[in-house]
């Protein structure tokens, strides 16, 4: 069973009769087989499997824990367990309850924000500071929720950013009218779906005997209230406070570290035997980490007992020089591709490590940069689907007629608006057969100079001008080619779009929609574009060779989209696995090129952890704007500490194109491989003087 195949301290933890317990779990201690532990003794105890919540940080997790209870307990058991993110956890629960909620993605939330900031003006407003600008703001809002539990968004800004206290009505005026068209259109965004459980946990028992969270260094202010609003009977929280990583994205250690605070009885159990790494590598870890306080005292004990190669670091003169002697150590290496991992703490890393390893055709598989499905071509064909799929979806509209020539966010929302109101509701009725007694379809808004609302509407156009361009009669019969702005470039743009949907009008196979739609008159317009985008060079001319490369590039894109839609027959099955599931989906084989946020929780036999030069790594940019020393030391533990067998730690001294010198990071320094030097020591008392200032 789970349970025998624990040793002493994860029997300890997993079996506990304390109603909350929080368990201590550095990396390579266990922390899955103790969870996979715990709720095995859960299911002994009587306790029903749908009485079980276990939440984690993505869902190829809650699978794998999942999987592994299936093995003692069989699938049905294991099937009934509720386990996955907080965000998915959300959404099925608000999915049971209000069929009208549409989970959408950040890109297409900001873009809705973007058209409402779009149609404000701060012009009135006398400020020695410009406003922020709506992407910029949309992330301040998005921070916003996930750690402010008290004050109003208008007051948050007020006090935080003072001075911005002049546009802070502005912004927040903006803030309101973005949630009242999610409202209006059932759209949420990941902060949505948390806010809206826990209001419903504070009304509504869920009927979860434990909840169980791992990784829960991580949580956030947020997710931290919404464990509370389910207040369940047992609390089991598995997590590791040298690993948290997210202070970005609003992770609070704090949360952690007051635990025994808030749970007076709590039991605290800590997990010392570390199974993964040699002895060597887990030393080296230590060193380090030890200069960050320690929250929970705990010293781990190497379990292994072979003979282990000692951590090695990597020098080179020139930056480049780095990226291709790695490169060419890998394709010397013993080692298995799909077990090596190189580790980058910044984009420009991974740009080089992976130029260097398909120079000597080595395969690589890259995650924490740009994905597959993160690609705009990708993005654009599946905002089409999504409109096949459901019309009511105002944002991909939006999403798509922002490629259009003269067409913004603000442009392209008031057109959606115009057609569902010739549509009764329906924005392709609108489209096909729109109700010709309306004359003007567009909606005027309150003025309100005071929140930056002005009238800039002209009056409607003629449709003459469109005349010439073949467009079909009925076409050209409908009121929303009156918007005044729609020029030429962007009519055709819509007749395109009007002909798509047509096309497409019947098509049941997912397969063959999207081969449709990227054999199309109006996907070749929106590929063209982004091909032209992404071959232009800084003097405006285009690079034709690069151009086509990156057309044939979009092209295999689409054969592989259409590769993933063949074995599905329902349109929203493929939509929900293509929106939901993309995050876990890889591609390809190869040497794993990973973001060390997206390293975590794997393990290879040999790791390589590139650029640690002062600057880098520790990323001084980031620590400038929020970050600290200490969680870019957390980073450097996790990223070496993924290395069960081989860990190089490697750095440039100079950048001959930027012309710019290096000096080691301090990690280097801490960790006994660079001696520390009087460079060393005005480096920390730098990073002293500005803990004091």
């Amino acid at each position: 069973m789970a349970l025998s195949r624990l040793n002493v301290e994860q029997y300890a933890a997993a079996t506990s009769t304390d109603n909350q317990n929080l368990i201590i779990a550095s990396a390579g201690t266990g922390k899955t087989s103790t969870i996979v532990g715990r709720i095995a003794h859960l299911l002994n105890t009587n306790i029903k499997p749908q009485e079980i919540l276990l939440l984690t940080f993505t869902n190829k997790a809650a699978a794998e824990m999942v999987e592994r209870v299936a093995e003692y307990f069989g699938k049905d058991v294991a099937a009934k367990i509720d386990a996955g993110t907080f965000h998915a956890v959300s959404y099925r629960w608000l999915k049971k309850y209000d069929k009208r909620v549409v989970l959408k993605q950040q890109r297409e939330l900001k873009t809705l924000f973007r058209s409402v900031y779009e149609k404000r003006s701060f012009m009135q407003i006398d400020a020695e500071v410009t406003p922020y600008g709506g992407n910029h703001l949309y992330d301040m809002y998005s921070f916003y929720q996930n750690t402010e539990l008290h004050d109003n968004f208008e007051d948050w800004v007020k006090i935080k950013y003072e001075e911005h206290e002049q546009f802070a009505l502005i912004y927040a005026d903006i803030v309101d009218e973005f949630e009242d068209l999610k409202t209006e259109y059932g759209f949420v965004n990941f902060n949505d779906l948390l806010l809206n459980f826990r209001k419903m946990c504070e009304s509504t028992n869920l009927g979860y005997k434990e909840v169980l969270v791992d990784e829960y260094q991580d949580t956030n202010a947020l997710q931290g209230t919404l464990i509370d609003a389910m207040n369940p009977p047992s609390l089991f929280c598995v997590g590791d406070y040298d690993q948290s990583i997210y202070a970005f994205n609003g992770a609070d250690i704090g949360i952690i570290g007051s635990f025994s605070k808030k749970f007076p009885d709590a039991k605290v159990h800590t997990l010392t035997k570390n199974y993964r790494s040699s002895r060597p590598i887990l030393s080296l870890a230590t060193k380090v980490i030890e200069h960050n306080e320690r929250i929970y005292p705990k010293n781990l004990e190497v379990t292994r007992n072979d003979v282990a190669q000692a951590p090695k670091l990597l020098v080179f003169d020139e930056l480049f020089d780095q990226y291709h002697a790695m490169a060419a150590q890998i394709r010397d290496t013993q080692t298995p591709n799909e077990d090596i991992a190189v580790i980058f703490r910044n984009n420009s890393s991974a740009d080089g490590i992976e130029v260097g390893l398909r120079e000597l055709d080595i395969p690589c598989k890259r995650k924490g940069g740009t994905s597959f499905f993160d690609a705009r071509e990708v993005k654009a064909i599946l905002d089409l689907y999504t409109l096949l799929v459901n019309e009511a979806d105002m944002m991909a509209f939006i999403h798509i007629f922002e490629f259009a020539r003269g067409i913004g966010s603000a442009m392209a929302k008031e057109m959606y608006i115009a057609l569902k109101n010739l549509g009764s509701g329906s924005m392709f009725y609108g489209l096909y057969a729109p109700d010709e007694s309306i004359r003007n379809p567009f909606e005027k808004r309150k003025l309100n100079s005071q929140l930056g609302l002005f009238d800039d509407f002209a009056e409607l156009g003629a449709v003459g001008k469109y005349a010439k361009l073949g467009f079909e009669a009925k076409f050209m019969k409908n009121p929303v080619l009156k918007h005044p702005k729609l020029t030429k470039d962007s009519a055709t743009f819509l007749h395109n779009f009007y002909r798509l949907y047509r096309d497409l009008k019947g098509v049941k196979q997912p397969r063959t929609i999207v081969r449709k739609i990227a054999s199309s008159e109006f996907y070749s317009y929106i590929s063209d574009a982004l091909s032209t985008k992404r071959a232009t060079l800084k003097d405006g001319s285009i690079d034709e060779k690069q151009k086509t490369e990156s057309l044939t590039r979009i092209t295999r894109k689409m054969l592989l989209l259409e590769e993933l839609a063949k074995p599905y027959s329902e349109h929203e099955r493929f939509l929900n696995a293509m929106i939901l599931g993309s995050s876990d989906l890889t591609q390809g084989e190869g040497v794993n090129l990973l973001s060390v946020h997206a390293s975590k929780g794997l393990e290879y036999k040999e790791v390589y952890v590139v650029d640690l030069m002062d600057g880098r790594f520790p990323n001084r940019k980031l620590m400038q704007r929020g970050g600290s020393l200490d969680e870019e030391r957390r980073l450097f533990y996790v990223a070496v500490t993924r290395a069960k067998d081989i860990l190089y730690l490697s750095y440039a001294k100079y950048d001959k194109i930027k012309k710019q010198n290096f000096m080691a990071s301090q990690f280097l320094y801490e960790a006994g491989l660079v001696p520390k030097d009087d460079a060393y020591r005005a480096m920390v008392l730098k990073d002293m003087d500005k803990d004091e200032e």
